[in-house]
């Protein structure tokens, strides 16, 4: 019994480990995850083979934001 339950569970970890994930964000849950990091005036937000980019203002500053498909919000300069 017991090398069946360590058999199950490193099946487990293995398709589990093996999928990405990748979540999927209405536009308003992204501009309350942007607005919630600092961004306001979040506009222009397009699908694109970067990821999901928009502009924003953060500190007075305009900027271009790439958040990718695990969430991770970036700046582009």
């Amino acid at each position: 019994m017991w090398t069946r339950t360590i058999s199950q569970a490193a099946l487990w970890l293995a398709i589990t480990g093996s999928v990405s994930h990748v979540y999927a964000l209405t536009q308003e849950e992204l501009v309350a995850k942007l607005q919630a990091a600092g961004y306001s005036q979040v506009s222009d937000i397009k699908s694109t083979a970067e990821g999901t980019t928009a502009k924003a203002t953060k500190d007075g500053k305009a900027v271009r934001l790439v958040i990718d498909s695990s969430g991770q919000i970036k700046e582009q300069k």
